[in-house]
């Protein structure tokens, strides 16, 4: 699996978990719903920047995210 769609459906599993909609969480991150939709497919990749803000409204921390982009794929294609 590429990184991109690794990281999309980390964050789309724990944006369904929070009960949140690409929607919402666009709109407490300050991101377009487009933007939600190219990371979640593995489109685009969000910047450094971004996975703190998406962690921030996701109440997680942003090392937390990126260890569970890990632990989901081990063998992540760059």
């Amino acid at each position: 699996m590429e990184l991109g769609q690794a990281f999309g459906s980390v964050l789309k599993a724990k944006r369904q978990a929070a009960g949140l909609t690409q929607e919402e969480l666009a709109f407490q991150a300050s991101l377009h719903t487009t933007s939600i939709s190219y990371f979640e497919r593995g489109l685009r990749q969000p910047t450094l920047h971004t996975v703190f803000i998406l962690s921030k409204v996701l109440h997680m921390r942003a090392s937390d995210l990126v260890v569970e982009v890990e632990d989901r794929e081990p063998e992540i294609r760059i």
